[in-house]
């Protein structure tokens, strides 16, 4: 009985000693140990080891594996790319398809930019001749800002002449979100035929499609891409930071290529974000700028050991630092034109209203009345910059774009050549005054003086003579 006593004291004891460790280990890491809910062992212990070491040491060789052959994805490399790529999905069908497309609605993006709205572009000649007279097999990279989702084609359109556009092969790549153009196998095919290449957002700048705008940059071609990555939320006022992939496009590429920047305004008039049809009647303003160099990156990647991550950020940078200055310039530029323009208009107001009191008191139409066009903005001129050797080139040479553009509007531009602009001026009033004093008066139509005027110098010589014989 005391051997049974001593043990039961002994089992007590260990007992409140495991229960005073609990409450210590519960007031100290505020852990609950709950005795009751421990779920038996599947495995015994010798199992669990082996199969938690076969688990670790496949792990580790998988992580060799993607250390020694593929690049990490935080990492930056150089990665090549052949002009032939992607070349075999390229069939004959739809090469036939992009010769027929592309200048079928390079001309209607064309027309309607120059035709329904009012398009001004200065320093137009360093696209014309960097497309000209680059080298050969020497890549161009254009880069602009993004304000509405018809950006590619018509302001592109606009900037080229007929004969270009007529020209598929020549004419440009661009790119879209294949979340946006590919979502379909029609929408798929539409966009493939005008020579859109897709990239899918999130997958980085080492996704196929970019290596296919290599793939084109390599075989001398033309790509177009908005820095950006997408359309400016707020109508154009700010932009966005340039995208890493476009130093990718300048650096990877077997020839550094030729970089063209240009800078617009007024496309978020014509399409405002929501919108699903294109306005008419708007004002565009576009400025170009003179190539940018990358030299001094191209050297500082030799001499100094800079990662491959920062030189694209030095270049998506140079970029957008040239696309801020020309946004400024070109803002300035849009609003003097604009204030010329209401201007003008209210000169030709004036010479109207000119006309109308000559009409009133029998004159003749436009006598005495001189228009001028010389200090005035032509609403939709493409001034070409006053370098004297392009002049000289565009007189000696017939190689280069002979695009005036130089109609004053849309429709009495195609009038200038039949009719005198006075004449035309004495037209206009005329048909104000006569609609003017036949709704204010309900007399007849001889009561008007032009009329009047022609029936009695027809009744004085022409009548006179016809009696006479």
């Amino acid at each position: 009985m005391a051997v049974q006593r001593i043990e039961l004291g002994g089992g007590d004891l260990w007992k409140s000693k495991a229960k005073a460790l609990q409450l210590r280990l519960r007031d100290r890491f505020r852990v609950v140990v709950d005795r009751h809910r421990r779920r038996p062992h599947i495995f015994s212990a010798a199992s669990d080891d082996y199969f938690s070491s076969t688990v670790q040491r496949w792990l580790n060789h998988f992580r060799d594996f993607r250390r020694d052959s593929l690049h990490s994805p935080s990492a930056f490399y150089r990665k090549r790319v052949s002009k032939d790529f992607n070349a075999d999905d390229e069939s004959v069908i739809i090469r036939m398809v992009q010769s027929v497309a592309v200048p079928l609605i390079g001309n209607m993006c064309h027309v309607f930019m120059h035709g329904l709205n009012r398009v001004q572009v200065y320093g137009v000649e360093k696209l014309h001749d960097a497309l000209l007279h680059r080298p050969k097999n020497k890549p161009l990279l254009t880069v602009s800002n993004h304000v509405a989702s018809v950006d590619d084609p018509f302001l592109i359109a606009s900037l080229l002449p007929h004969s270009v556009l007529m020209d598929a092969q020549n004419l440009r790549w661009t790119l879209c979100a294949s979340d946006r153009c590919f979502k379909n196998p029609v929408s798929s095919a539409f966009f493939e035929s005008v020579k859109v290449l897709p990239v899918a957002r999130g997958e980085g700048i080492y996704q196929k499609g970019m290596d296919m705008a290599i793939a084109k940059l390599n075989s001398g071609s033309w790509v177009h891409i908005f820095p950006e990555g997408s359309r400016s939320r707020d109508g154009g006022k700010t932009m966005g930071s340039p995208k890493r992939g476009v130093g990718r496009l300048v650096l990877d590429a077997d020839t550094v290529p030729l970089v063209i920047p240009f800078v617009h305004t007024g496309m978020q008039e014509i399409m405002p974000i929501g919108a699903t049809l294109p306005r008419i009647g708007k004002r565009v303003t576009v400025l170009l700028g003179d190539p940018i160099q990358f030299d001094d990156i191209l050297d500082a990647e030799g001499v100094e050991n800079i990662s491959r991550g920062k030189m694209y950020d030095a270049v998506a940078s140079r970029i957008g630092q040239r696309l801020q200055q020309l946004k400024i310039q070109v803002e300035k530029l849009a609003l003097e034109q604009s204030v010329e323009f209401q201007q003008a208009a209210a000169g030709i107001t004036e010479q109207a209203a000119d006309m109308l009191q000559q009409v009133e008191s029998g004159g003749s139409f436009g006598a005495g009345i001189h228009v001028s066009t010389k200090d005035r903005v032509l609403p939709c001129e493409i001034r070409p910059s006053q370098d004297a050797t392009y002049q000289q080139e565009l007189r000696s040479s017939d190689r280069y774009f002979r695009i005036g553009f130089s109609y004053d509007s849309i429709i009495i531009s195609r009038m200038r050549g039949y009719m005198d602009s006075t004449e035309l001026l004495g037209f206009a009033a005329r048909g104000l005054f006569m609609n003017y004093r036949a709704k204010e008066h309900t007399a007849s139509i001889r009561d008007v003086v032009p009329v009047r005027a022609w029936k009695q110098f027809l009744e004085a010589n022409l009548l006179g003579q016809w009696n006479a014989c």
